[in-house]
């Protein structure tokens, strides 16, 4: 046998080499490719779409708010002003404590209420901003020129509880049910995996090291690329946490029964127990703590008292809503006013006081008016306002029975308002005095009254047990036993000899007090059984529903959807109205629904309204009223183009 040779031999082996190393280098290159893409598609599918726009605060034309009561919620001190911010708007005061800029929430700001201040500079900013979370409309900043709007594409993350800007230009944002998210000026992503899902309260700490507050999860410390978490279990008074301040490696978590102090991120030691601890300002050996109902407490950390005492002077008049320092000088935030420690350290201050309103709440559910051109509003748990014809003046009525208010009806033919509340039927006259409750023992079927309407020979009242009909020859109800689709009854509607129920579990047609007819989603054209709303409109009934929108049933019998209305959205109780060219349906979260009986087509009002939640509609000498969770507005109704 003859073998190669030694030069030879060499060339073979250097050619191996080569081919395996070009092969090893291939196979490399191909895996450093295949991790690059894996790596950018973990990024791309964790980054969240978002838009950002400049904001022009310019009202739209043609639209009024009524003035709700004052909610402060946070304050700041942003170039030399102090803003401050809560549902209805921003408001910002000179040095002097005068009112030098009002920006309206639906008027010059989106449609949402405001939650929170920080003062930062994003990545993508050339100056220092004001940013305002709201909760529905993402994050707001304010520099001295201009107004930005940074949108989340998916509406979950719009929902914004807490703003904290970091050193690096990033800013944390606290979201309702997303956990925590962080935008740098270009991207948006979600945080750590673990706070992902959280409910956050508040958000205190730096790029090292940071503290979340949650509703029900206590409190999430994110440090090292890590998360841990602390609960009652770990020493934490209470899983709810309202407040979270930070003095170099100590923390402090409020919470409703008390305060957590943790040192180097780790639990020390309760303080304040029994405190509901709002708001919370370090200031060196000393805690302040702000109260739900109990005005401000120091808490001296070099001392193990039992009780802390509470500041000598006045107590502040409700909820402490934030403590804020401005020169190492501590300031008070309620919910009706905005004031400062005196120089002594013995009481507070007034510095600004909320405006007044007529309105008593911004969470309306029922809106009428009456003979003399008076204003009924209804409120979820505040009673109800009559308000007087120029909206300066309001009569506040509320007591066991008018507190929850789910609609209210003009009943010409007594010339009284017909009131329908959780706890029975209130009658008012014309004048707007009680006259009557009715309820059980009067022969409702059941006290809660959801809905009422006026037959051609009395009254059809809804309730969660079914219907009751009251006429002159007393009251009768029908239920499921008579035919009744569903007895829970949300929504009634009425013309000549037809009462229309809407139910949970789909709609019924009673004439002359029989079930005539069931309609569901298994035999008919109904797309959702749920339904919350119905108006008659000639000959036809819209019909709202609680999760596919709006319908029609015509005087055939046939369910007719609309192009441009029926889909995955909801309408609001009772949130319905026809007038002799319009029919109008407030939504959950999607604004005002507009139909233009001519050209048959709606559209979709949300500029100007302080929320998109409308709960109630009302018209009244050519302009409609609107009621939102946050408010009400009045618009003229020409203003309101045909499509």
């Amino acid at each position: 046998m003859k073998f190669p040779s030694q030069g030879k031999l060499g060339l073979v082996l250097a050619a191996a080499g080569f081919v395996l190393a070009l092969f090893v280098g291939l196979a490399i290159w191909n895996a450093h490719r295949a991790f690059e893409r894996a790596s950018v598609a973990v990024a791309e599918e964790n980054e969240l779409r978002f838009a950002t726009r400049r904001l022009t605060p310019a009202p739209p034309a043609g639209i009024e708010s009524v003035r709700a009561a004052t909610a402060f919620k946070d304050a700041a001190f942003f170039h030399g002003r102090l803003y401050i911010c809560g549902p209805t708007g921003l408001l910002a005061y000179a040095p002097d404590g005068k009112l030098v800029a009002r920006y309206r929430v639906g008027l010059e700001l989106p449609s949402a209420p405001l939650v929170g201040l920080a003062v930062g500079m994003a990545g993508d900013a050339t100056e220092p901003e004001l940013y305002v979370g709201t909760a529905g409309a993402g994050l707001l900043a304010f520099g001295e020129k201009s107004v930005r709007q940074i949108l989340p594409e998916k509406e979950i993350y719009r929902r914004l509880t807490a703003v904290l800007p970091l050193s690096t230009g990033r800013l944390l944002l606290g979201t309702e049910k997303s956990g925590v998210l962080v935008y740098d000026g270009k991207h948006l992503t979600p945080s750590h995996p673990l706070l992902s899902h959280a409910s956050v309260t508040a958000l205190a700490g730096d790029d090292a090291s940071f503290w979340v507050g949650t509703t029900n999860q206590g409190v999430l410390h994110w440090h090292a690329g890590q998360v841990d978490q602390f609960g009652e279990g770990e020493g934490l008074p209470d899983a709810r946490v309202l407040s979270v301040a930070l003095d170099g490696d100590r923390a402090f978590v409020g919470t409703p029964l008390g305060v957590a102090e943790f040192r180097d991120g780790r639990f020390s030691r309760a303080l304040a127990s029994g405190f509901f601890a709002t708001a919370l300002l370090a200031r060196g050996q000393t805690l302040l703590l702000g109260t739900l109902d109990e005005g401000t407490i120091e808490i001296p950390l070099n001392s193990q008292g039992v009780r802390p005492p509470r500041p000598r002077g006045e107590e502040l008049p409700g909820q402490v809503e934030r403590l804020v320092a401005d020169g190492g000088w501590p300031f008070a935030l309620t919910r009706d006013g905005f004031f400062a420690l005196d120089e002594h350290g013995a009481g507070w201050r007034p510095m600004i006081a909320g405006e007044s309103s007529p309105l008593t709440d911004r969470d309306i559910s029922a809106l009428a008016f009456d003979a003399d051109g008076r204003l009924w509003v209804g409120y979820f748990d505040r009673g109800l306002d009559i308000l007087e014809a120029g909206a300066q003046h309001a009569t506040h009525v509320e007591n066991d029975h008018v507190f929850c208010v789910n609609r209210i009806v003009y009943d010409r033919r007594r010339d009284g308002m017909l009131v329908a509340t959780a706890n029975g039927l209130v009658l008012f006259d014309g004048e707007g005095r009680l006259r009557q409750v009715v309820g059980r023992e009067e022969g409702l079927i059941a006290d809660h009254v959801s809905d009422v309407a006026l037959t051609a020979d009395g009254v059809a009242l809804a309730t969660p047990a079914g219907v009751t009909l009251l006429t002159s020859s007393g009251a009768r109800s029908i239920y499921a036993f008579h035919g009744l689709v569903n007895n829970h009854v949300y929504a009634l509607a009425a013309a000549g000899s037809r009462v229309l129920a809407g139910t949970l579990g789909g709609l019924s047609v009673l004439d002359e007090g029989r079930v005539f007819a069931n309609f569901t989603t298994a035999n008919s054209g109904l797309r959702h059984n749920w339904i919350t709303a119905i108006v008659p409109v000639g000959d036809d009934w819209f019909v709202g529903t609680y999760g596919a929108g709006i319908l029609r049933l015509d005087g055939n019998a046939n369910w007719q959807a609309f192009a441009d209305a029926t889909g995955p959205f909801d309408v609001n109780n009772n949130a319905m109205l026809a007038t002799a060219g319009r029919v109008y349906a407030g939504t959950l979260g999607r604004g005002l629904y507009v139909y233009d009986r001519v050209s048959g087509r709606w559209t979709v009002v949300t500029a100007g309204l302080p929320s998109l939640n409308v709960t109630a509609v009302a018209w009244h000498d050519g302009y409609l009223y609107v009621g939102t969770d946050n408010g009400l507005v009045r618009i003229a109704e020409e203003n309101l183009r045909n499509p």
